[in-house]
């Protein structure tokens, strides 16, 4: 079993990787870092050598790390962080971004749901199911998106199969489940032979979970915070000497709830700057489970492919399409209130050619196709079609054994087309280059410093050019940038869009073996013309937000130190702090992540594996207009897990979650002022793998 050592701890690395066996392991070495391949990092770098800072969850981490939604499931990786919104939704934040400026992908394909619109509408992946999940920062982000100035979270599954399984069937059963919802989840996945080169895979899970449990609050349960969902794929794949082709299907149907929902500010309009709010006759309180609740249905097409040395100087060609048909209804008293709609193509050819004149490569092409649709009481974007077609390619050059020099280019054309019956809406096409390069120095064996330069440019998204109207799932009545500055939001950039622009440098210092291993890094992004929700006016919990634009920086701090004291302890300090300011006055941007600092402890005895981590989220002085402080708190956590060898192979674990009882609240939230996060809660689950 292979971990990743940076951001990631080694002690938990080698706790999770080490026993095979009921023995003590008679090489001293067993729990240490072997080279990793990263699926998300071209010419499958080794994890060793490689610029890029990056995050790596696999095997029985992320079996055990893994939660209902993927910010959830990436939340306390350094850097990382989550935009929690209740229990059904929730999306990564990196370096104080999220969507869009933060790509989730699935094995490098788009996912067509409508997360980068709202964080309350969930992120279509489904951690149980998954093999990885890949965290990537720096040059080859560009590979994916000149707009990923945050980064790139790659989720690897196994529903097209890559290779033949070695006996007539392998795969797993999972079960969960956890005290501070009463959840209980289960998933499971089968890879049999369909013939003497077809594959077949069939996957599933499940996950049913109450409204959960908090501490110190009013309310002992916060109402709205269930969650349900389905999910199923199934693929067959022919596999050959030299690559293989496949081809899946997969359904996704959630039902979850939305909490902090307040009909009280339904009647409220934009005139200019302000917000005008219309008295409410009732007074509208939701009970257990009548909260307003989101009934998500997705199916999705993929197509997968990689051919291995099919001309003279191409290592290898990989294929990705897609086709996606995503639909959310909103609901409130059985009545659909908006519906959401995301349909989608995506495809994607990259090559990876053999040396020339010492540089080796991976260039492509990607060209995608989707279209938007809002409809109902809360249609707060027009239908829109977006189309995005572009060329990348990423470099590297390997001086000797101590240099190497890694660049990165990426151009794309997109254009936003809409179709608003109410008000006529210009198109918008415009075209955006992004560069970026990286030298690393192994100045001694095992250390390494990397430095990274980027210039991107990132093109807007349909909701931020074009939204009008409530959001009350947020609070909001939302404009975009080309909103009538008389009816919606005041005056701002309505003459023009400017193209927003990054400038990011970053500095890490890895040592990569040994006893002592550690990733310390450092990082500045000055961006102008950001494009933010800027904060016009205020009533009580509602606001006016219209997206506009301004020179902003980003500075920031990531550090993880691991000691292997024994075969069988070691310590780990870890935190992060991230930084988010206007250039222009020193103001601060909204919901960027607290400072954070902690430390783990890792054991491992035969088939035991013991963690403790204690950590401490600091309150939230540096908040932007119209924010208000947000309290810090200490976290103790703690897991315990045991592997029975042999086959079929058995690993169970429980997970003890905020021991202490505090009352957590989020500031990266949007309702990190009325939903305060779960209480103690203990997680057990059992996995078998054969």
């Amino acid at each position: 079993m292979k971990r990743v050592i940076f951001p990631m701890a080694a002690a938990t690395l080698a706790a999770m990787g080490g026993p095979v066996a009921f023995a003590q392991p008679a090489d001293p070495n067993e729990n240490r870092l072997d080279a990793v391949e990263v699926s998300a990092l071209p010419l499958g770098s080794d994890a060793n050598l490689t610029p890029a800072s990056y995050d790596l969850l696999e095997d029985e981490l992320l079996f055990q790390q893994s939660e209902a939604t993927l910010g959830d499931t990436l939340n306390g990786l350094p850097g990382v962080h989550s935009d929690t919104f209740g229990g059904g939704s929730s999306r990564p934040v990196i370096r104080g971004q999220t969507a869009p400026r933060v790509s989730v992908l699935s094995d490098g394909a788009q996912l067509f749901d409508m997360s980068a619109i709202s964080p309350d509408h969930a992120t279509t992946v489904e951690p149980m199911l998954s093999r990885k999940v890949e965290v990537l920062r720096g040059p080859s982000t560009l590979l994916y998106g000149g707009g990923a100035i945050g980064g790139v979270v790659n989720v690897l599954d196994n529903k097209i199969p890559t290779r033949m399984p070695d006996g007539p069937v392998e795969g797993f059963f999972e079960g969960r489940g956890n005290t501070v919802a009463d959840e209980a989840a289960a998933a499971f996945g089968l890879t049999t032979r369909a013939g003497e080169n077809l594959a077949l895979h069939v996957e599933g899970a499940r996950r049913d979970a109450d409204d959960y449990e908090v501490n110190g609050f009013t309310d002992p349960t916060i109402d709205g915070t269930w969650a349900e969902s389905n999910n199923g794929s199934v693929g067959l794949s022919w596999i050959g000497d030299r690559g293989y082709l496949g081809l899946a299907y997969s359904y996704r149907g959630d039902q979850y709830g939305l909490p902090g929902h307040s009909h009280e500010f339904e009647g409220c309009t934009a005139n200019g700057a302000s917000l005008e709010c219309a008295e409410e006759e009732h007074d509208h309180e939701h009970g257990a489970h009548e909260a307003p609740f989101v009934d998500l249905d997705s199916r999705r097409v993929d197509l997968r492919g990689e051919y291995r040395q099919p001309v003279a100087g191409i290592e290898a060609v990989r294929l990705r399409a897609s086709h996606t048909d995503y639909r959310h209804h909103e609901i409130e008293e059985d009545v659909i209130g908006t519906t959401f709609r995301h349909r989608g193509v995506d495809a994607r050819v990259e090559a990876e050619h053999a040396p020339i004149l010492g540089w080796r490569g991976t260039f492509g092409t990607q060209i995608t196709d989707g279209q938007i649709e809002t409809s109902g009481e809360e249609a707060v974007v027009p239908k829109t079609d977006t189309r995005t077609a572009a060329v990348f390619a990423v470099e590297r050059y390997r001086f000797n054994e101590r240099w190497q020099l890694e660049a990165g280019a990426r151009f794309e054309h997109q254009k936003l087309d809409p179709d608003d019956a109410d008000r006529p809406l210009p198109s918008y096409s415009e075209s955006a280059t992004s560069l970026s390069t990286a030298l690393t120095w192994a100045f001694r064996p095992d250390y390494n410093v990397s430095v990274s330069l980027a210039r991107s440019e990132r093109l807007p998204q349909a909701q931020e050019v074009y939204a009008r109207g409530v959001h009350l799932a947020t609070n909001t009545y939302e404009c975009g940038l080309l909103a009538d500055s008389f009816t919606c939001g005041g005056a701002g950039n309505d003459a023009g869009l400017e193209t927003e622009t990054s400038y990011n440098a970053g500095i890490n210092l890895r040592k990569v073996s040994g006893d002592l291993t550690f990733d310390l890094g450092l990082f500045h992004n000055r961006v102008n013309d950001y494009v933010y929700a800027r904060t016009l006016d205020q009533i009580e919990e509602f606001r006016l937000i219209k997206y506009s634009q301004a020179d902003v920086e980003f500075t920031g701090a990531e550090a993880e130190a691991t000691y292997q004291w024994t075969e069988r302890f070691s310590t780990t300090l870890f935190g992060d702090t991230v930084r988010g300011e206007f250039k222009d006055g020193g103001d601060s941007l909204p919901r960027i992540p607290a400072h954070r600092l902690g430390a783990r402890v890792n054991t491992f005895w035969r088939a035991f594996d013991g963690e403790v981590e204690f950590y401490r989220v600091f309150a939230q002085d540096d908040i932007a207009a119209f924010e208000t402080r947000t309290p810090g708190h200490d976290m103790l956590n703690a897991t315990v897990s045991y592997t029975f060898t042999g086959q079929p192979q058995y690993n169970v674990f429980l997970r003890a979650s905020n021991l202490l009882g505090e009352e957590v609240w989020n500031h990266a939230s949007f309702l990190a002022r009325t939903v305060p996060e779960p209480g103690r809660n203990l997680t057990a689950g059992v996995r078998m793998t054969f």
